[in-house]
């Protein structure tokens, strides 16, 4: 079975893009290998977007968020996210791994 992603987006940075980003996003998933389960989408008025979009990756299972671009996550590519998921940009086409914790002995 594929491994899930999700798609993530900003209403108010996509603007009238909106369905354009939808579709890239949904086909470089697809492209990628992965089981295209949805599109989460806020705007500047959520309230902690990055936390409220770890929860969707956490309860839906994703291993993968495809963005995009990374204006939509605030310009930079977030640790906490990178922590429990890959990062997929469409523009440019990017993967950022995974992160996973240091295993002290």
């Amino acid at each position: 079975m594929k491994p899930p992603a999700i798609g993530y987006l900003r209403r108010d940075i996509s603007g009238v893009a909106q369905s354009w980003d939808e579709t890239q996003i949904r086909s470089l998933a697809e492209r990628l290998g992965y089981r295209f389960t949805k599109t989460v989408v806020f705007s500047n008025r959520t309230e902690n977007p990055l936390g409220r979009l770890i929860d969707v990756v956490a309860t839906s299972e994703a291993v993968a968020v495809v963005v995009p671009n990374l204006a939509h996550l605030g310009d930079d590519v977030p640790d906490s996210l990178l922590a429990v998921c890959e990062i997929v940009t469409v523009s440019p086409e990017t993967t950022y791994a995974r992160t996973l914790p240091a295993i002290t002995v």
